[in-house]
């Protein structure tokens, strides 16, 4: 009787071990049939996609270093952005960019120059912005004595 009690333990081991298995493989494959990519329609008659380029703007200032009350001079390019788009001249105040009184329009060709008087003495982060604030220049720095 001993051996066939433990023939049966073995064969319910081995039952439940073959059943975990095959359950296992049956989710692995319904797994890997939800990974699949989805199906991309072709497209027979559509023009060729243009690739999108990011408008930037360059600057660079006259003075690094000015008087109070004195202007500063930026100028530089605007790349893929719009001839006639308003660049305006921020500065950095209490954390935030704030826009001076000073702005001008993207010429043909991309070129620009601007013209703002800074007040404020100490170091003074400049930079040329959209007046949507979509794109601007890298940081510039003035030191106002």
């Amino acid at each position: 009787m001993p051996a066939t009690l433990r023939h049966r333990c073995v064969r319910a081991l081995a039952a439940g071990a073959l059943s975990a298995a095959l359950a296992s493989a049956g989710s692995a494959a319904a797994l890997a049939a939800d990974n699949a990519p989805p199906a991309v329609p072709s497209v027979t008659h559509s023009a060729p996609a243009k690739p999108m380029t990011k408008a930037s703007i360059t600057a660079k200032v006259n003075h690094t270093s000015v008087k109070a009350g004195e202007s500063v001079t930026v100028a530089g390019r605007a790349k893929d952005v719009k001839p006639g788009t308003k660049l305006v001249l921020q500065h950095m105040h209490n954390g935030k960019w704030t826009t001076l009184h000073a702005n001008t329009t993207v010429k043909k060709g991309g070129a620009y120059k601007l013209t703002g008087k800074l007040n404020t003495k100490g170091t003074e982060h400049l930079r040329v912005a959209t007046s949507d604030g979509k794109t601007h220049s890298p940081t510039l720095t003035v030191m106002v004595h």
